[in-house]
């Protein structure tokens, strides 16, 4: 695969030129999400062609997502960092009441006790999870999401997260096989709604709704709408993955409180991706979400890329590039 190698010249300019143009809120990509970047600085333009002429699958990935090494985002976007998780990091929102989310390459599994940064797939989930929040919106249900800025980040609605994983499963996979003497792959009679306590230290513990009620995390009407989102979510995932020949397996979402006054309402929080749904072809069984990385199955980046294809988010001619190298 070709390596995109860029000058101690070009990167430092390439560099001052993502600083400015991301503190400013631009997105660095143009043409629909796979075009040239956009940028007023005619030098950066001709600078990005020419390193374009050494890698066309550039066309796909934003200038400085081309791995511009070594550059800290929340210092060079002067923005106020609020939580860095395993996978994204939330910055203050240019108004009040938003929140950027940020999405990272880091992939961990069995609570952060395997850990790789792999290249693109923050760019990847940002992309997946901004398809699937806009369907749900489309559709009356109601998602934290409000706008993708860039390759890497979306602009969401500050919500306040209620404690709890909600997991959807229509086939058995993970940890259910095991606690059920399941066989993997079996479907079940009808989705099975399960809630996880959201606490790293004690590895997200299964709960019941009694637990819930018992230690305040929800009320009941809480629970009795956050049940209805989690079907009308698998619902609509359900037939979208259906319609690309993938079946959706199981996945997990978190939902948000969102208040106008003093009326409260329930939103689809966090993210939609690979990273939080099992996703396997339907004809040939090939897993294509997290299990890749966690069973060692081969490119988690393929997987996902695979995903954003069938489902025209990435075109279909696009093709990965290698991560340029910086030479003196």
């Amino acid at each position: 695969m070709k390596q995109m190698h860029i000058s101690q010249q070009d990167y430092e300019f390439l560099s001052k030129c993502w600083v400015s143009y991301t503190a400013n809120g631009y997105s660095m990509c143009g043409v629909g999400a796979y075009g040239p970047p956009v940028c007023r600085c005619a030098n950066f333009q001709t600078t990005w062609r020419r390193l374009q002429q050494l890698n066309p699958y550039t066309m796909w990935r934003t200038p400085a997502e081309t791995r511009l090494p070594n550059i800290e985002r929340n210092k060079m976007a002067r923005r106020i960092k609020i939580y860095e998780g395993k996978a994204k990091i939330l910055y203050e929102g240019p108004e009040p009441g938003s929140i950027v989310q940020y999405f990272k390459d880091d992939a961990t599994a069995f609570n952060a006790e395997k850990m790789e940064v792999i290249d693109g797939k923050g760019v990847l989930n940002n992309r997946l999870s901004e398809f699937f929040m806009t369907g749900l919106n489309n559709i009356g249900v109601p998602t934290h999401f409000l706008k993708r800025l860039n390759m890497r980040e979306q602009l969401v609605r500050a919500c306040e997260i209620i404690p709890l994983e909600i997991i959807v499963r229509n086939y058995a996979a993970g940890t259910i096989c095991t606690r059920l003497g399941l066989e993997e792959g079996a479907a079940l009679p009808r989705p099975i709604v399960e809630y996880c306590y959201k606490d790293d230290a004690l590895g997200d513990p299964l709960v019941s709704e009694e637990h819930i009620a018992a230690f305040g995390w929800a009320s009941q009407q809480d629970m009795d709408d956050v049940l209805s989102l989690a079907l009308r979510v698998n619902d609509f995932m359900s037939g979208v993955m259906m319609a690309v020949g993938i079946r959706l397996v199981d996945f997990k979402i978190e939902i948000g409180r969102v208040y106008d006054g003093d009326f409260q309402r329930l939103v689809v929080a966090d993210e939609i991706s690979p990273d939080s749904c099992r996703l396997w072809d339907i004809e040939t069984g090939r897993k294509l979400d997290k299990d890749v990385f966690r069973r060692d199955l081969g490119n988690l980046t393929d997987a996902y890329t695979e995903v954003a294809r069938r489902l025209g988010v990435m075109p279909k001619n696009a093709a990965p590039m290698g991560k340029p190298t910086l030479i003196n």
